[in-house]
């Protein structure tokens, strides 16, 4: 069984208006205690931007005229950093190395967790997952946000969209589509969704905020989700 767990934690659970730190205070008891059962689990941590990410591109959207979508991506990967260095800090004595803002570059990953955020434009963090776990060995990404499962199409414009509980990654790619702009809202982002086909890998979507279900999927059991791949 592999060791290696990627969490992509999106910015909507880290900061949906504000730093949760009801939530981070869980995930934190939680994740140390699932670390500490094993000494040879590890975990990345990938953070997502948030409102941060998203205040500061609607800022500049508001005083340019076509703001470039180099620049807002660039906003939103610093919104990306400032989620990271906070969970950076939080399990500062379980991760050895700083937060990693290239997933290409050097990484020791000797402590137990390893945290990153954005790299550089044109896809969400959700591709420097995969970029990870292809590196380090993994083959599942739990990716967490605020929804529990992925629907057929958008709930909150089509009434009759439905919930799955599995999906292919060719179904999944004909409905996210294969181009990426900033602040887009995917459950996994198109740039991705291509790279983590490509290489087999399945992605859970799941609710970040129900601490108990993400522990369930960590430890293989029964889990509230939707399987991609």
């Amino acid at each position: 069984m592999n060791k290696l767990a990627v969490l992509s934690l999106g910015g909507s659970i880290i900061a949906p208006d504000k730093v949760d730190y009801t939530f981070l205070k869980q995930l934190n008891e939680n994740l140390r205690k699932y670390l500490k059962e094993d000494k040879t689990r590890k975990i990345i941590l990938v953070c997502g931007g948030g409102a941060p990410a998203r205040v500061y591109q609607e800022a500049l959207r508001n005083i340019v005229e076509n703001a470039d979508s180099e620049e807002q991506d660039w906003l939103g990967i610093r919104a990306t950093h400032l989620n990271g260095q906070l969970l950076k800090a939080i399990f500062s004595d379980l991760c050895t190395d700083n937060l990693i803002t290239d997933p290409t570059g050097h990484i020791n990953f000797k402590g137990q967790i390893l945290v990153a955020a954005g790299w550089k434009p044109g896809f969400s963090t959700d591709n420097d997952a995969v970029i990870l776990s292809e590196r380090f060995g993994g083959k599942l990404i739990i990716n967490l946000s605020n929804i529990a499962k992925v629907y057929t199409d958008d709930p909150k414009k089509n009434p009759d969209a439905k919930p799955l509980d599995t999906i292919s990654w060719d179904q999944f790619k004909a409905m996210v589509g294969n181009t990426w702009t900033p602040g887009k809202n995917t459950p996994f982002d198109p740039i991705a969704s291509k790279r983590a086909s490509d290489l087999k890998m399945k992605v859970v979507c799941a609710d970040g905020r129900n601490i108990e279900n993400t522990m369930a999927i960590l430890r293989g059991e029964e889990f509230v989700g939707t399987v991609i791949g």
